[in-house]
């Protein structure tokens, strides 16, 4: 019972700065939702002017749909503010424990980090961008109106432009378990038919559907595949003497 106390009492400030950290989060979270729920019109008009598509009425289709669409934004918004803060709360608080050689890898993975969601978002955006476009001209040229739902419209442009941005981070993953030894190179190498069938598999289950697109945005992940085990095969020796 003793040793017990003593354990807790070691750790307890490690729990309350982590309680400390959860607090902040989560008045930050709540202050951000209020401030997207209530810029709503705003930012609405502005991605409805950015995302523009030709022959397509955005439509609402009930009364309180667009309450739907704020908390939607809302959450969107507290989202976006509230995980790079987490982020950085988890490495602050994980940091003293690490030694010089493991906080250099984290802060190189850090950037690499973002610029891989921000390229997976940004490629994935395009992508529907044009996929959704070309089915509109598509529509009308069968004599069919285009008239899309508002909510479905931008969460499947965005929720699936966010979705492609974390599948693009799986090269840190895939380096994080070959420094851990939990594989390696020449593993990733063998199985690389099984890890490309993965890959179609994962992305065919994000929209849309038609192949064309599918093919587009399953490629690039397969080339990061690729310079992930070139990247890593060069860096190995490195790694095994630091």
């Amino acid at each position: 019972m003793e040793l017990f106390k003593e354990n807790i009492a070691k750790f307890m400030p490690f729990l309350e700065d982590l309680r400390r950290r959860l607090y902040k989060g989560l008045i930050l979270f709540v202050v951000f939702f209020v401030i997207g729920f209530f810029s709503t019109s705003v930012i609405l008009k502005r991605l409805l002017e950015l995302i523009k598509l030709t022959d397509v009425t955005v439509t609402i289709t009930s009364p309180f749909q667009y309450i739907e669409v704020a908390m939607d934004f809302g959450f969107f918004l507290a989202i976006i503010v509230c995980v790079p803060y987490v982020i950085y709360s988890f490495y602050a608080f994980i940091l003293p424990g690490l030694t010089k050689n493991e906080r250099k890898g984290l802060l190189k993975s850090t950037p690499i980090s973002v610029l891989l969601f921000i390229a997976g978002f940004s490629y994935g955006f395009s992508i529907l961008y044009t996929a959704l476009q070309v089915l509109a001209s598509l529509n009308i040229s069968l004599g069919i109106a285009n008239y899309w739902n508002i909510s479905k419209f931008l969460s499947q442009m965005f929720v699936t432009s966010a979705l492609l941005g974390l599948v693009f981070e799986f090269p840190l993953f895939l380096t994080m378990c070959i420094r851990m030894g939990v594989v390696t190179t020449e593993f990733l190498r063998k199985q690389r038919r099984m890890a490309y069938f993965l890959i179609f598999v994962l992305t065919s289950l994000l929209p849309p559907t038609d192949g064309l697109s599918l093919l587009a945005m399953v490629l690039p992940l397969m080339v990061l595949y690729e310079v992930t085990i070139l990247i890593n095969n060069k860096n190995y020796h490195v790694w095994t003497r630091t």
